[in-house]
């Protein structure tokens, strides 16, 4: 789904004050463990600060998970940055997102590829982001394809994907995902129950043949649909 014209005059700025929050927000997530420049060039450039509500801007530069209604939260940066650094994103990669929420994880991907398509389940959530990600888009003509629809099924008709990425916890890894991930390619899922959950990092090494790595604990909202948890 297109994205409707970015409205620059309503955009709210991106002050000098910002560019510093983003530049020390970058310096605490290299402390903890973020390797990849690259990821760390693209939270460094995208204005978190823009996906909360005026009131709530002073929170937007820590280290933290936010809510953002519907019962969903805007990931913590470390997550956004662990996540987009465990992918290997380069240029020339398709990535699926499963979860669009707030956009911010969207965004943080069209800095690192143009070849986003990006899922969310909540209506709500969706005509709020598709607004949002219009006034945010990096320079050069990257536009993410968006929809609202069950994410846990993937987005067949534009698959295979180099890339999966799922922002909610499944109780396994969604057959619909393996199957439309590249032969290669990698999905980042966090898997199991809400106090149990897993970063998971599965690579496709052939048609009928998968790598699963689990990693670092996670937290996540739980991931809805078919695929999901019902």
């Amino acid at each position: 789904m297109p994205l409707p014209a970015p409205d620059s005059a309503s955009a709210p700025p991106d002050t000098y004050r910002h560019r510093g929050q983003r530049r020390a927000l970058v310096a605490t997530l290299r402390g903890r463990g973020i390797r990849d420049e690259r990821v760390l060039a693209a939270l460094g450039t995208v204005p978190r600060h823009l996906f909360f509500a005026p009131a709530f801007e002073a929170h937007a530069y820590h280290d933290k998970a936010f809510p953002i209604g519907e019962g969903q939260t805007i990931s913590q940066p470390y997550t956004v940055a662990y996540q987009s650094e465990l992918l290997a994103l380069g240029p020339h990669h398709r990535v699926l997102e499963v979860g669009t929420g707030s956009g911010y994880q969207c965004a943080v991907l069209l800095r690192l590829t143009p070849h986003v398509h990006s899922i969310e389940l909540n209506a709500t959530l969706f005509a709020a982001t598709q607004r949002r990600l219009g006034a945010l888009l990096p320079p050069g003509g990257a536009t993410p394809q968006l929809r609202c629809g069950d994410g846990s099924l993937g987005w067949p008709e534009a698959a295979p994907f180099d890339r999966i990425l799922v922002t909610a916890g499944a109780p396994g890894l969604p057959p619909a995902l393996l199957r439309q991930l590249a032969v290669g390619g990698q999905l980042v899922i966090p898997v199991g129950p809400a106090q149990a959950q897993r970063m998971v990092r599965v690579v496709r090494e052939g048609p009928d043949a998968f790598a699963r790595e689990d990693l670092a604990p996670a937290r996540f909202v739980p991931l809805l649909g078919a695929g999901g948890w019902q």
